[in-house]
């Protein structure tokens, strides 16, 4: 295979071939929504957050990772108009050799449903979604291997399913980029760039 079919057809790879993402680290995600709509919400002037039910949905959602997902805990995290930026730790090692991620691109990698909703057949359908409580209690059909493609693509999961139940008009990008963060330098660059993500927002590469 030649390096013009490579450029032309493939993307180029990000992520390490040689890493197994189910082995203990941290890892900087950003997840964006579908043609990075701004379904979250809105940045002020000042820097100032003003989430969606979608947005609120997506930041509550992810807080309740680590009681579904073995040996995750969660760095800092926030919730952008079109996209979430966040950091999740893998503080043990629970796999071995190297993940397969079925054959997807291993830059950004396609995501799992692997989430169910909560159902109450004895309780009718809520004439008003809008004024629903944010269900935060939900279980794993089928967690798999706890990787970050694994967990991420539940979380992703949980988010859509939520907002559609609700009425809420809302969607991903397909795939998801990461990054395994290296040292503890480079932990605290991006644990403050995502903080100031917000009142830095007219400059940010996903600003319209």
């Amino acid at each position: 295979m030649n390096e013009k079919y490579q450029n032309k057809y493939r993307v180029a790879s990000a992520r390490a071939p040689w890493w197994d993402y189910g082995r203990a680290g941290a890892y900087f995600i950003t997840i964006c929504t579908a043609e990075r709509q701004h379904y979250f919400g809105k940045i002020q002037q000042g820097g100032i957050q003003q989430l969606s039910h979608v947005g609120v949905l997506a930041d509550v959602l992810w807080y309740e990772i680590p009681h579904h997902a073995h040996h995750v805990e969660l760095g800092v995290f926030l919730v952008m108009p079109n996209h979430v930026h966040g950091i999740l730790i893998l503080n043990k090692d629970v796999g071995a050799g190297i993940v397969d991620d079925g054959g997807h691109d291993h830059d950004h990698v396609e995501t799992r449903h692997a989430l169910s909703l909560p159902q109450d057949p004895t309780k009718p359908p809520n004439p008003n979604p809008q004024k629903s409580s944010i269900p935060v209690h939900y279980r794993f059909q089928n967690p798999g291997k706890n990787t970050i493609s694994s967990i991420v693509g539940s979380y992703k999961s949980a988010v859509t399913k939520h907002a559609r139940r609700l009425g809420f008009d809302f969607g991903w990008q397909t795939r998801f980029h990461d990054h395994i963060i290296r040292d503890d330098a480079e932990y605290q660059r991006i644990n403050d760039y995502i903080e100031s993500n917000p009142a830095n927002w007219a400059k940010d590469k996903f600003y319209p």
